[in-house]
């Protein structure tokens, strides 16, 4: 009996809590590695958890996956946040200005009339929310008194800026031996929202893919609308002249009169210009019979890209950002799906693009990366993305996305 106890216990999961709140718990340093947990399978891997120390990112930590031919860093600190991801000659992640991991308490919010969130804006994905995202400016509330009162709202919302209360590392002691970085966040306060964010970072070993899986739950009594937006963002190798953007696109707007002026090419790259002043397109996407369909960039020799595929019924809005400026200035593109789009709230509500929590109601979000390397797999990829258009028309707006 005793024997039989030990086997069951050698198959449940690995499990390692770096942080809790609950439990006043902080694991400065840590590692392990497939031959700590007897894995000796052909892929050697390792997760491995420091703190960051020196300047704004002091105190900041950090978990490192290396899935033996991927590697991703994540950053409990800022909301769970993906610093970068690296597989052979790709990186996904950019060059910001914005040269460390900023720790949240150097970040001002409110800085430079609600612009202060690009601080610290330098990671590959970033979540956008949750009580709200996109631009900054006034919207209604109702106060704790029951009166109708105006708040400022700061770019992007609060998430990326909460440090994780609850981060723990799990690993399957089966196959396929996925590793899991879990973290909680909470955006809570009293007379306002309650929201926790479970987010679920994984992959298995030797793999070129990872997932991203979030739930957002209302922790409150009453309903409470909400935002999520993922800002993935793309320098070089992948972002260079001659790069695209693919997608199955069933509608483009432009987000203002200057996108509109380049929006037949919205899918087609500069190199890094001096002066550029960034162009927004918002897209309607077109999905298979179970609501999924897939995007992508590629490099100019389409033997380098990355690709995403989501759920348009959990996030129905694609939000495509250029940002070709020089580099010094942050040569960068974000592909975002979305909740809505990057309006401030009050003008996303009044599209019915504010979705709503009721009492312990969850929202799931789902999202499956892959990089692919060379041009018979860039090939295959952008296959799948042509399969979703299938022939269907796009419809291209000459004019703005109206915001009255």
């Amino acid at each position: 009996m005793k024997a039989k106890a030990s086997a069951a216990a050698n198959t449940q999961p690995f499990h390692q809590i770096l942080t809790s709140a609950e439990h006043g718990l902080r694991v400065d340093t840590w590692q392990i590695t497939s031959r700590e947990l007897d894995q000796r399978g052909p892929t050697a891997w390792t997760v491995r958890k420091h703190t960051l120390h020196g300047g704004k990112q002091d105190g900041v930590d950090v978990i490192e996956v290396d899935n033996g031919r991927l590697r991703f860093t994540v950053v409990p600190t800022r909301g769970m946040g993906v610093l970068r991801v690296d597989m052979g000659d790709v990186r996904l992640g950019w060059d910001s200005p914005v040269r460390e991991v900023v720790h949240p308490q150097y970040i001002n919010l409110q800085s430079r009339g609600g612009l202060g969130w690009l601080e610290g804006f330098n990671e590959w994905l970033v979540r956008c929310g949750l009580e709200f995202a996109g631009a900054p400016g006034r919207d209604q509330f109702v106060t704790n008194t029951g009166a109708e009162a105006e708040m400022d709202l700061t770019l992007h919302g609060k998430i990326a800026n909460i440090p994780a209360s609850e981060v723990e590392v799990v690993i399957g002691r089966e196959p396929p031996h996925r590793i899991h970085v879990r973290g909680r966040v909470d955006e809570r306060m009293l007379f306002g929202p309650k929201l926790e964010l479970w987010t679920d970072i994984s992959t298995e070993p030797g793999a070129e893919a990872f997932r991203v899986d979030d739930t957002v739950r209302n922790c409150g009594a009453h309903e409470q609308e909400f935002q999520m937006l993922y800002h993935l963002n793309f320098g070089p190798p992948l972002l260079e002249k001659g790069a695209r953007f693919l997608a199955p696109t069933r509608q483009v707007t432009p987000i203002n009169a200057h996108a509109a002026t380049a929006v037949n090419g919205f899918g087609e790259y500069a190199a890094p210009t001096k002066g550029y002043i960034e162009q927004v397109y918002c897209l309607q996407l077109y999905a298979d019979g179970r609501d999924r369909t897939a995007v992508m960039l590629h490099n100019a020799a389409a033997d380098r890209a990355a690709s995403l595929g989501f759920s348009t019924a959990q996030l129905p809005c694609l939000t495509l950002w250029k940002n070709t400026a020089a580099m010094a200035e942050g040569y960068v593109t974000g592909i975002e799906p979305a909740t809505g789009f990057p309006h401030n709230r009050r003008i996303e509500r009044k599209f019915g693009r504010v979705p709503k929590l009721a009492p312990n109601q969850r929202r799931r979000f789902t999202m499956d990366f892959q990089i692919h390397l060379g041009p018979e797999a860039v090939k295959l990829a952008a296959d799948r993305v042509a399969r979703l258009q299938g022939g269907r028309p796009t419809q291209m707006d000459s004019d703005p996305m109206p915001v009255e």
